[in-house]
């Protein structure tokens, strides 16, 4: 299992949005809204690495996200 976190950066206005796209993903397990330095923040969740990154390139894709950040979980043995 992989397991990780990508914050994300979207234009003004469009964080329901991307909230609202980002739980139709099979991949997404949460999604928020957040304040402060990013905007929205979603939890991933892949049989594999394979999986998770092509999840990623699908979030960096949707419209209006400006930038995202991924943070990769170590999920112990």
């Amino acid at each position: 299992m992989i397991k990780g976190f990508i914050l994300l950066n979207c234009d003004l206005g469009a964080e329901e949005y991307i909230v609202d796209e980002l739980k139709q993903m099979q991949e997404v397990r949460n999604a928020y809204l957040t304040f402060g330095a990013y905007d929205v923040i979603a939890e991933i969740q892949t049989e594999s690495q394979e999986e998770f990154e092509k999840a990623i390139a699908t979030i960096r894709k949707l419209s209006r996200v400006v930038s995202t950040m991924t943070l990769n979980v170590i999920v112990p043995e």
